[in-house]
C-alpha cells in the first residue's frame, strides 16, 4: 500500500522579520482535490539583493503573486514548463509595472518548489538557494547554473530540477544573504535536529545576531508519513450442512460392520496383554535396583541476597577497572607515539602564524617607529605596508586571534590611506525632507538649477522641491497635475538646460521649469518632442549640451534602451522644444540598458557598473579610468553608480561614487588617472545610498563641495580632509555650497558631440 506524505512547514513570523527586509514568502496548498493532484503544493521565496533601490518590497510581492496566479491558471503543459512560464510572466510584469522602476537588472532572486505526491520540482533564479537534506546529507538544488535574476531585459534562463521526495527529507528555501551570514553547516544541523518551525526561527536568530541587514527570507519543509488505520478480519470457512448429522454410521456392505467390530475387540485385548507383561517386568527391575546401596540426598544451600549483591559489585568494579586501565594505556601510547591526527600540522600552523605576525610587526616598525617613512620614502613605505598587510592576512588564516591582529591592521590601513591619498571628509545635512516636506520622502533625481538652487524629484509626493543651498530652505515648485491641459505627470528625470530645468515625466512628456526670481517662483511649460515613436518607460538618463549658449538653445540627449541608442534632439530656433526627429548619436546600435548615467561637456561620458566610457562623435575612444591603488589590499573591487563633473571640456576632475566601499573617487577628466578619494569621517554620515549628486565649484581658494541626496535627505561634503577634532576650521573649509555662483553653461568653444 502506498505511503501518504504529510508536509510540515516552517516560516519566520511577520513580526520577527527584519524591518530592512523587502523579501516575499509564498506558500499555497490547494483545498480542491483535483487541483492538488494535478498541480501540487507551491512554496517559494522572492529575495531582494541588499542595496537595491526602487520599490523593492512591492516588486518582490508582485513577483510572488504573479508566479502563484500564472502557475495555477496555466493547464497547458506539465509542471516544469508551467514553472518556467510563470517566472517569465513575472519578469514581464516587473519590467512593465511601476514596481520595477529604479531596480537594477538582476536585483530580485526567487526559488520556487512544487510538491506533488512523491515528486519534487525546484526552480531557482538569482540570489536565492534551495537545499535538500536527505539522510543527514545536504544537497544543493538545482545543480545546473542558474539564471541571473529579475528584472531581465530578455526572458530569464530558468532550470527546473526534478526528483523524488521521501519520508524524512527536509527542504530549505533561503535567501543568498542569509546563506552568506549563517553558513550551510548551520542549515544542515538545524534541519536534522529541529522541527521546521524551530529550525527557521533558530536560523533567523543566528542571522540577526550576526548584525546582518536586508534580505532574510526562510522557508523549511519536512516530509512525514501519514499513519493509516486498517482493521484485520479473520476469514472463517463456511461448510455446507450435513443432512445425516446425528445418525449412526453404517456401512452399505453386508457383514462389514460385525467383522470390523470383531477385529477391534481382538486388537484391544492384545494391547491389554502387552501392557500387563510390561508392567510385571518394570516391577521386577525396580525391585532389583532397590536392593543396591544409595547416597544420602544433598540439601540445597541458599546464599543470602546481600552476599550475592556484594559479589556482583566486586566483580563489576574489577571489570571496569580493567577496561579503564586498558583504555588509559592505549591513549597514552597513542599520544606519546604521535598518532593524534593533525597534531604536527596544528603545531606547524601555530608556528607559521606567529612567524607571519612577527614579520608584519617588523615591517610596521620599519615604517612608523624608525621615523615616518611614509613622508620620507613613500615607495619604500608602500612596499613594506603591503607586505605587512599580506602577512597579517596569512596570520589570521593560520589562527592568530583577531584581537591581536586588529590594532596592527588599523596602523597599516592608516599608512596605506595616506599613501593612496584617502581623505576623511566631513558631511553636513542641508535639508531633511522627512521632517516636514515629505515624511515618506523617496528622492530619485536631483540637479543644480540655473539659479544656483538644487531641484529634487520626490517620488513619494510626485513633486519637485527647490532647495536653497545657502539657507537649507525647501519649497514645492512643481507637483503632478500642474501645467496646461492634463498637466504634468509624475516627475521622473531632470536635466539642466541653460536658463531652464528640463523635466521628463512618467508619461514620456518633456516640460521645462524656468525660475523667475530667487524666491522659488517660475513658469512651467510643456515642450514638443519630435519623432515617430514616443519614449518608453525604460529611459535611463538624459543630458543637454549647448548649441548656442548665448541664445539659450541646447541639444537634448536621451539614453533609450528601446532604440538601442543615445537619441539627440535638435532644438527649435524659437526655443519651443525639440519638434524635429532625433538623430542617433552612437555610430552603431548598442545595448544601453546597462548605462547608469550620462554626462556631456563636448565629449559624452557614459557610466556603467565597472567602467566609464568616453565617446567622441558617437565612437568610444581609448579613455578609461585607472584602477584605484587600494584595489589589491584595503578595498578590493568596486561598484560605480554615479558621477559628477564641472562643464569645462577635458579639464579638471570627474568624481565617481563607489557603492561597494561607500566612497567618492577623483580621476583626471583628461587621462582617467587616479588622483584621490574621499570617505566619511569617523562618526559622520556615511556615503551610502546615494541617489543623485553634483559638484559645486567654489573657486581656486576653496575646495569644491559634493552635494548629494539619499532617499530622504540632501547633504553636502567638502572634498577635502576634515579638520582634526578640536581644531579650528579654516575660513576656506566651510561646508556650505551656497556661496558659489550658479552653474556655468557648457563651454561654447567646444564642438558639439
Amino acid at each position: 500500500m502506498a505511503v501518504r506524505l504529510h508536509l510540515k512547514i516552517g516560516l519566520v513570523p511577520a513580526g520577527d522579520r527584519l524591518a530592512s527586509s523587502p523579501d516575499a514568502v509564498l506558500h499555497h496548498e490547494p483545498s480542491i482535490g483535483a487541483t492538488s493532484r494535478s498541480k501540487g503544493n507551491l512554496y517559494g521565496i522572492v529575495t531582494v539583493r541588499p542595496g537595491s533601490g526602487g520599490r523593492a518590497a512591492d516588486a518582490a510581492a508582485l513577483v510572488a503573486d504573479t508566479i502563484r496566479e500564472r502557475y495555477y491558471y496555466d493547464e497547458s503543459a506539465g509542471i516544469p514548463i508551467c514553472l518556467e512560464k510563470a517566472i517569465r510572466a513575472a519578469n514581464q510584469q516587473l519590467r512593465h509595472g511601476r514596481e520595477g522602476h529604479g531596480l537594477e537588472s538582476g536585483s530580485l532572486g526567487a526559488v520556487i518548489a512544487v510538491v506533488r505526491g512523491h515528486e519534487l520540482y525546484v526552480a531557482t533564479i538569482g540570489d536565492a538557494d534551495a537545499y535538500l537534506v536527505r539522510q543527514a546529507r545536504l544537497l544543493t538544488l538545482p545543480e545546473e547554473e542558474r539564471g541571473a535574476g529579475l528584472p531581465s531585459a530578455a526572458d530569464p534562463r530558468v532550470d527546473v530540477w526534478r526528483g523524488e521526495i521521501a519520508v524524512g527529507d527536509s527542504l530549505l528555501l533561503v535567501s543568498r544573504n542569509v546563506t552568506r551570514s549563517v553558513g550551510v553547516e548551520e542549515f544542515k544541523n538545524a534541519l536534522v535536529t529541529l522541527h521546521p518551525q524551530s529550525a527557521v526561527e533558530h536560523l533567523h536568530h543566528l542571522f540577526a545576531a550576526a548584525a546582518a541587514e536586508g534580505s532574510d527570507a526562510l522557508l523549511a519543509l519536512e516530509v512525514a508519513e501519514v499513519p493509516v488505520t486498517r482493521a484485520e478480519h479473520r476469514l472463517v470457512p463456511v461448510r455446507p450442512a450435513e443432512p445425516l448429522a446425528g445418525a449412526r454410521d453404517r456401512s452399505p456392505i453386508p457383514l462389514a460392520d460385525p467383522v470390523a467390530a470383531a477385529a477391534s475387540a481382538v486388537g484391544s485385548r492384545a494391547r491389554d496383554a502387552r501392557e500387563a507383561v510390561g508392567g510385571a517386568l518394570a516391577a521386577l527391575v525396580e525391585g532389583i535396583t532397590g536392593l543396591l546401596p544409595r547416597r544420602r540426598a544433598r540439601y540445597r544451600r541458599i546464599t543470602p541476597l546481600a552476599s550475592r549483591r556484594d559479589s556482583q559489585r566486586r566483580a563489576g568494579v574489577a571489570a571496569l577497572s580493567f577496561v579503564g586501565l586498558v583504555a588509559a594505556l592505549g591513549i597514552g601510547l597513542w599520544v606519546l607515539g604521535g598518532a593524534l591526527p593533525g597534531k604536527d600540522e596544528q603545531i606547524t600552523d601555530v608556528n607559521a602564524g606567529e612567524q607571519a605576525l612577527q614579520a608584519a610587526r617588523g615591517r610596521i616598525s620599519q615604517v612608523f617607529d624608525d621615523g615616518d617613512l611614509v613622508t620620507g620614502n613613500k615607495s619604500k613605505a608602500l612596499q613594506l605596508l603591503r607586505q605587512a598587510w599580506t602577512e597579517l592576512g596569512k596570520a589570521e588564516e593560520l589562527g592568530v586571534a583577531a584581537a591581536t591582529i586588529r590594532p596592527l591592521r588599523t596602523r597599516v590601513a592608516g599608512g596605506l590611506d595616506r599613501i593612496y591619498a584617502v581623505r576623511q571628509a566631513a558631511t553636513s545635512v542641508v535639508l531633511d525632507l522627512t521632517t516636514e516636506l515629505s515624511p515618506d520622502a523617496d528622492i530619485v533625481d536631483m540637479v543644480r538649477g540655473p539659479d544656483g538652487a538644487a531641484y529634487v524629484v520626490d517620488r513619494a509626493t510626485a513633486s519637485i522641491f527647490r532647495v536653497d543651498l545657502s539657507s537649507g530652505d525647501g519649497s514645492v515648485v512643481v507637483t503632478k497635475g500642474d501645467g496646461a491641459g492634463d498637466g504634468i505627470g509624475e516627475p521622473w528625470l531632470l536635466a539642466l538646460g541653460g536658463p531652464d530645468v528640463f523635466i521628463l515625466d512618467r508619461d514620456a512628456a518633456l516640460w521645462r521649469w524656468r525660475p523667475s526670481d530667487a524666491e522659488g517662483r517660475g513658469t512651467l511649460a510643456r515642450l514638443r518632442l519630435g519623432g515617430d515613436t514616443s519614449l518608453g518607460d525604460d529611459v535611463r538618463d538624459m543630458a543637454t549640451y549647448a548649441r548656442n549658449a548665448d541664445s539659450g538653445l541646447y541639444f537634448l540627449y536621451v539614453v533609450d534602451p528601446s532604440s538601442k541608442q543615445i537619441l539627440r534632439y535638435p532644438p527649435a530656433a524659437d526655443g519651443s522644444g525639440f519638434p524635429a526627429a532625433p538623430n542617433d548619436y552612437l555610430a552603431a546600435a548598442t545595448d544601453v540598458s546597462g548605462f547608469r548615467q550620462l554626462f556631456i561637456d563636448g565629449d559624452a561620458y557614459v557610466l556603467g557598473s565597472d567602467v566609464l566610457t568616453r565617446y567622441q562623435t558617437g565612437r568610444a575612444d581609448d579613455f578609461e579610468l585607472a584602477l584605484p591603488p587600494d584595489g589589491d589590499d584595503l578595498r578590493p573591487g568596486h561598484d560605480y553608480r554615479l558621477m559628477a563633473a564641472l562643464p569645462a571640456r577635458r579639464e579638471g576632475r570627474i568624481w565617481v561614487w563607489d557603492a561597494e566601499h561607500e566612497r567618492v573617487l577623483a580621476f583626471s577628466k583628461l587621462s582617467g588617472d587616479y588622483l584621490e578619494q574621499f570617505v566619511a569621517e569617523s562618526g559622520g554620515p556615511p556615503l551610502r545610498g546615494v541617489r543623485a549628486m553634483f559638484v559645486v565649484d567654489r573657486g581656486a581658494e576653496k575646495a569644491p563641495v559634493l552635494v548629494w541626496a539619499d532617499p530622504g535627505r540632501m547633504l553636502a561634503t567638502p572634498l577635502e580632509q576634515a579638520p582634526e577634532p578640536g581644531a579650528s576650521p579654516s575660513p576656506a573649509g566651510s561646508g556650505s555650497p551656497g556661496a558659489s555662483a550658479p552653474p556655468a553653461a557648457s563651454p561654447s568653444k567646444s564642438p558639439a558631440p
